[in-house]
């Protein structure tokens, strides 16, 4: 018996994705627009999350409704890992902080794995599915936007274990679709799904007003120079 879960998030989250992508962070990422000091925070935030969904789900791997969806292919930590290395250097550990948006966010995943494991299927959803789907278009204006070559920085984009993206995808939707749930099961997860693209909101949204505080903190210091005595442009 299927329950059309992935069919039941996917209308259930039509909404939240939409807004997601009008974030302006988002929309000038989609534009080629990337500030570095932004994206590698964006990233170190990456590493948070992703550090607590790994670590829970490989905690519940086992159980009846973690099983069928616990592909450890799909784990970004160690990709992640390789693009800290490149933008902070060797000692990426001692300079990297989770923002306050991203705290909020690890803190759910880890209160819902200790009340209802069954959620972290919507953030599973959420985060895995959107990377395979977009991840090599995110790839490419990256590297555009940053001049970068080759692999790297760009790590987090590329899943070097699964070799057919779209046939996993599909078969990911199947096995979410397999998972004995109720119906108020369900309609849990699909509420959780949206917030969790609200959560990713908040971290774009915080980067975005951090990016637009920098901007203003250079206008004011230009313009401070040019009003000094003898400045030339």
């Amino acid at each position: 018996m299927t329950t059309n879960l992935a069919l039941q998030l996917r209308q259930g989250t039509t909404k939240a994705h939409s807004m997601a992508e009008n974030v302006s962070f988002v929309k000038s990422f989609l534009g080629g627009v990337v500030d570095k000091q932004a994206y590698r925070q964006l990233i170190a935030n990456f590493y948070f999350v992703y550090s607590a969904i790994e670590d829970e789900m490989k905690r519940h791997q086992e159980s009846q409704i973690i099983k069928p969806i616990y592909f450890e292919e799909l784990n970004r930590k160690s990709s992640l890992e390789e693009d800290l290395q490149f933008y902070y250097g060797l000692e990426w550990q001692d300079k990297i902080f989770p923002s306050p948006a991203t705290k909020v966010y690890i803190n759910r995943i880890h209160e819902i794995s200790n009340t209802s494991p069954e959620l972290l299927i919507a953030h599973c959803y959420t985060r895995y599915l959107g990377d395979l789907s977009g991840g090599q278009i995110l790839k490419k204006i990256t590297q555009s936007a940053m001049n970068l070559s080759g692999g790297e920085g760009t790590a987090f984009y590329e899943f070097k274990d699964i070799k057919d993206e779209k046939n996993f995808k599909q078969n990911y939707r199947l096995a979410l679709d397999s998972i004995h749930l109720s119906d108020s099961a369900i309609k849990s997860i699909v509420s959780e799904a949206n917030i969790a693209f609200k959560l990713n909101m908040k971290i774009f949204q915080e980067l975005n007003s951090n990016f637009i505080k920098i901007i203003a903190i250079f206008l004011f210091n230009f313009i401070k120079r040019i009003k000094l005595p003898g400045f030339k442009s």
